[in-house]
């Protein structure tokens, strides 16, 4: 396929991709919020559908594919990393996806967490070339790296490489995990429902 090609296509399925987020307000954030605050699973059910999705194709991939995924182990820099971004999150009250949508919607605030994200990774794409900084290449080995603040091995290349079990596998245990999480939202929704629509005390006397 041509370039031109690649990129129209490309277009097409990004576009299709926007359309769906922004039809149906799916965001990262918003799943984890509404379950915490409002006790509301809507987007939570969504985002655990997508990642036992994802898992099984990324994994599949790898395991008969031509996969050659990025390699990122455990460390002190992913935990600090992630909490600082879930600060980010919470600031600009949505996650990556959605800021994409509401800055295509004019929404200004969005434009200004893209642009600082673009600044971010633009920073991190320099760190990542320094050898001793601790996501650079050198110091992933899948074993433990202390001087490069390394917990070791975790994600499913390194495991398949360690284990010489195919990553499918430790995908498919994941989507386990998953699926168990989604089946207990289901389950407490269902509880929930049935107590919402049962007569209370008050209409069985009336009755």
């Amino acid at each position: 396929m041509s370039v031109l090609g690649e990129c129209l296509l490309a277009f097409i399925f990004g576009s299709c991709v926007g359309v769906l987020v922004q039809r149906s307000r799916f965001c990262n954030a918003a799943a984890l919020r509404d379950a915490m605050l409002f006790k509301s699973f809507r987007n939570t059910k969504a985002l655990l559908v997508a990642m036992m999705i994802l898992t099984v194709g990324f994994t599949a991939f790898m395991s008969i594919g031509q996969g050659h995924p990025m390699r990122f182990d455990v460390g002190l820099n992913q935990m600090i990393g992630l909490f600082i971004f879930g600060i980010g999150m919470v600031l600009a009250g949505a996650c990556t996806v959605s800021t994409w949508v509401k800055a295509g919607e004019g929404n200004v605030g969005a434009m200004w967490a893209l642009l600082f994200t673009f600044i971010g990774m633009f920073l991190f794409s320099l760190l990542w070339s320094i050898n001793y900084w601790p996501p650079a290449p050198a110091s992933m080995t899948g074993e433990p790296n202390l001087e490069a603040l390394q917990f070791g091995f975790s994600n499913a290349a390194t495991l398949q490489e360690k284990f010489k079990i195919p990553a499918l596998g430790f995908g498919l245990i994941q989507v386990a995990v998953l699926y168990a999480i989604y089946r207990a939202i289901l389950k407490k929704e269902n509880s929930v429902n049935r107590v919402a629509s049962a007569p209370s005390k008050t209409e069985k006397e009336l009755v």
